[in-house]
């Protein structure tokens, strides 16, 4: 299989030599180029009955590597099935119009934050609202900057309970249909987002920078207005364990999957994309290898910067008595909190006990020396 590593190894240099990257972006390059090869250093395992050996280097956990976030995502998963409640939930999305883009992408983190901040107050201020649910609810926001086609989108997916907690700490059950009307929730989202948009000390240069004229940003943000926003609602869940496979589908998610690389020759990459507008049937895209990097690397975050967030009952203050009370108003089964270890979560993803020695089927193999790192 071709991988985004093969890309980066070929022809990484060579786009770096010809480009202005930022450090998080160069380091998110290194990091895939090295990831499980003799440069991060490993162990080597013996098996103590047949002498069989194997060789394995370690992984660079950096999270836009896509071939170290199917463990990321089944450990991030492990730990929050524990908090699913006995309700159904919603799958609501919340994507900025594409005018927005380069003001956007220039100011990354200051617009990523507004963009978490006006997507919880728009959720929190009309589900609370008694002529909706009159609740408090709970949710978790993840974002996205990609499109299928790897240009830069950027959106908010939020999976939501359906239901709240009450002034008088009871249950209340939201509608089967979601219980916030898509237009009020667009509407509100665009107010909010534009007004504080307006209050942020942003910066624009290159193609942009006429933007830092008061009366073009100003005729921005009126063209703003006037686009309608999408918010869409997914039809709800069947079950938790539907919303747990949900959840690590989108929370670990990056630009694109190796599996979706088709091809990688003379200079060109295709790929594998899923066109929405056409009745979501999967095309194949080619472009350089140039420009296919390029769209890889738009969707490096900044640096520490958190693009999972929960909020509400789901929010870290106070959350273990929220959701306590949550579980029991819900007839929620009380689990008691078990990591899976490491190879538990391997043996989950690959269907094979790592543990064993694939030559004669010993149940352990040891590690017999660690394999010290090229790279300081």
């Amino acid at each position: 299989m071709i991988e985004m590593q093969d890309i980066f190894n070929a022809y990484g240099d060579e786009y770096r030599s010809g480009h202005k990257l930022s450090i998080v972006q160069h380091k998110a390059m290194n990091a895939i180029m090295n990831c499980r090869t003799e440069n991060l250093g490993g162990h080597v395992d013996v098996c103590p009955s047949c002498g069989f050996t194997k060789n394995s280097y370690n992984s660079c956990r950096n999270r836009h590597c896509p071939k170290c976030q199917t463990f990321a995502k089944e450990k991030w998963i492990d730990n929050q099935k524990y908090d699913l409640l006995n309700v159904g939930y919603f799958h609501v999305v919340f994507t900025i119009p594409d005018i927005l883009n380069t003001v956007i992408y220039q100011n990354q983190e200051m617009m990523y934050n507004l963009l978490f901040r006006t997507v919880a107050e728009t959720l929190q201020e009309l589900s609370y609202d008694k002529k909706y649910l009159g609740a408090t609810i709970g949710f978790t926001s993840v974002l996205h900057t990609w499109g299928q086609n790897l240009m830069f989108h950027p959106h908010i997916h939020c999976i939501v309970p359906a239901g709240g907690l009450t002034g008088d700490g009871k249950w209340r059950n939201s509608r089967k249909k979601f219980f916030l009307p898509v237009k009020v929730l667009s509407r509100k989202f665009r107010g909010k987002f534009l007004a504080l948009m307006k209050k942020e000390k942003l910066s624009f240069s290159g193609k942009a920078e006429y933007l830092s004229n008061p009366n073009a940003f100003a005729d921005l943000i009126d063209s703003a207005y006037l686009k309608e926003w999408i918010v869409y609602c997914k039809p709800p869940f069947k079950d938790a364990g539907c919303v747990v496979e949900y959840l690590g589908r989108y929370t670990h998610r990056v630009a694109i999957s190796n599996n979706r690389i088709l091809k990688f020759e003379n200079g060109q990459v295709s790929f594998k994309w899923r066109d929405y507008k056409d009745d979501s049937k999967w095309k194949v895209m080619t472009v350089s290898v140039e420009e296919f990097i390029r769209r890889f690397l738009l969707h490096v975050l900044p640096n520490r910067f958190m693009k999972i967030r929960h909020y509400g009952i789901l929010g870290n203050r106070n959350k273990t008595k929220k959701l306590t009370l949550c579980k029991k108003l819900t007839n929620t089964v009380l689990k008691i909190k078990k990591k899976a270890s490491t190879l538990e979560l391997i043996q989950r993803m690959t269907g094979r006990d790592i543990g064993k020695c694939p030559a004669c089927g010993a149940d352990r193999l040891i590690h017999h020396f660690i394999i010290r790192p090229m790279l300081c």
